[in-house]
């Protein structure tokens, strides 16, 4: 554990563990934050089982130090989570080694055949179309939500296009999304923990289901209603030329995490980055008047508002973090939005800046498992601020917003648009 230096102005006793329940840290975690960081850069964390890193340079050591990685194991009880223990075992996201690099080459393969430029004028297009319906309720007098016109529907509509699901099937992608991701956060006991895996359970079969439908529908079908990644990674898994093939689940697997990566994180870095810019009207009308910041913006609000608050490693062997043990077979956190608010990284962090550069949040992760779809997140995220921004300049928050009562997964439940 750190010790206080006298010598040292920014040492200080560590304060105790924060409660990740607790609705006052929940709704501004940032100075329990600060307070971490000038104690140490990693502390224990018994309620959440494992030390969490909160400097940035530690957190990212936390995400590229090749003595940690991502080691699934089962949650338990096993036998009421089968489908969502099959989906996280293959997944690109819980592999290391040589079945992580070559499960991530066969999938950037398939997700370098031009999809995000494919998808790009469909994004803008669905942008403004929501963006406009939010727009003109609100011109009526009727302060609207944006997570439920805008900030949901847009991201699952994405992954959907990206994967070819048929507009009659798309209906529940979002509850399957939020009811697998809902495992992610802090474990309940009794009624409430047996509920939410009973919940991520039916959702991961539910959505297993179609996807091996659609595969099936993809197989021996080069033509079709057109391009998409399931049948580009249907090729690779069929492709008896190609050695190392992508198998059946494992393509299950990938579809999966792109449906909950790309869905969740991009809800909240939307919900999250058009509230900061409201409570900020002087980068609101900063990135009003100069949309070439759009780029930088982005970025931005990523940092000051992570969407993701808590990333975990397991140490493969006997390694330390800034100087913390961590044996083998146990884990460490990142926690991301400590590390985005790091002053010996970014000047005045607590501010945010839309042209701020360089900018290395870690809000895409880093290392082996910097997230494939960054480039299409950062498309719908500037696609939605773009048409907010054109469409009411002059948007403000209404009322008091209502945050998500989550840690991990950080986003509101609800955010109503005026006018000024």
């Amino acid at each position: 554990m750190h010790t206080c230096d006298p010598a040292d102005p920014r040492s200080r006793p560590a304060p105790p563990p924060f409660d990740p329940g607790d609705p006052a840290f929940l709704a501004d975690p940032y100075p329990v934050y600060a307070a971490l960081r000038d104690a140490g850069p990693v502390h224990p964390h018994p309620a959440l089982g494992l030390p969490v890193a909160v400097t940035h340079a530690a957190c990212s050591a936390v995400l590229r130090d090749r003595g940690l990685g991502r080691i699934w194991s089962d949650a338990r009880p096993e036998t009421e989570l089968a489908t969502f223990n099959l989906l996280h075992r293959n997944s690109l996201l819980e592999r290391e080694g040589e079945p992580h690099t070559r499960l991530r080459r066969l999938v950037a393969s398939a997700f370098a055949r031009g999809h995000t430029e494919r998808l790009a004028p469909l994004v803008r297009a669905r942008a403004e179309g929501l963006v406009g319906r939010l727009a003109a309720r609100v011109r009526d007098g009727e302060p609207t939500d944006l997570i439920e016109l805008v900030a949901e529907p847009l991201p699952v509509a994405v992954i959907a296009d990206l994967l070819g699901v048929p507009d009659d099937r798309r209906e529940p992608l979002r509850a399957w999304s939020d009811a697998i991701v809902r495992m992610y956060e802090p474990p309940e006991s009794g009624t409430r923990g047996a509920v939410r895996r009973r919940a991520a359970e039916d959702a991961s079969a539910e959505f297993v289901a179609m996807l091996r439908e659609l595969a099936a529908d993809r197989t021996g079908s080069p033509t079709g209603t057109g391009p998409d990644l399931i049948r580009d990674l249907v090729a690779v898994r069929d492709d008896e030329a190609a050695g190392a093939r992508i198998s059946a689940d494992e393509l299950v697997g990938t579809a999966a995490l792109l449906l909950m990566a790309g869905h969740e994180a991009t809800v909240n870095v939307i919900g999250n980055g058009v509230h900061t810019l409201l409570r900020h009207p002087a980068q609101w009308r900063r990135l009003r008047d100069d949309e070439s910041l759009l780029p930088t913006a982005v970025e931005e609000l990523i940092r000051f508002d992570a969407p993701l608050q808590l990333f975990e490693r397991t140490a493969l062997a006997d390694t330390a973090v800034a100087g913390h043990p961590v044996p083998a077979g146990t884990r460490i956190g990142a926690l991301l939005g400590a590390a985005g608010r790091d002053p010996a990284v970014f000047d005045d962090a607590d501010t945010p800046d839309v042209g701020r550069s360089p900018n290395p949040h870690l809000g895409f992760g880093a290392g082996v498992h910097y997230c494939l779809g960054a480039p299409l997140a950062r498309l719908e995220i500037s696609e939605v601020l773009r048409a907010l921004l054109r469409a009411l300049p002059d948007a403000a928050v209404h009322g008091s917003p209502t945050r998500r009562p989550r840690f991990v997964m950080r986003g509101w439940t609800e955010l109503r648009l005026s006018t000024d």
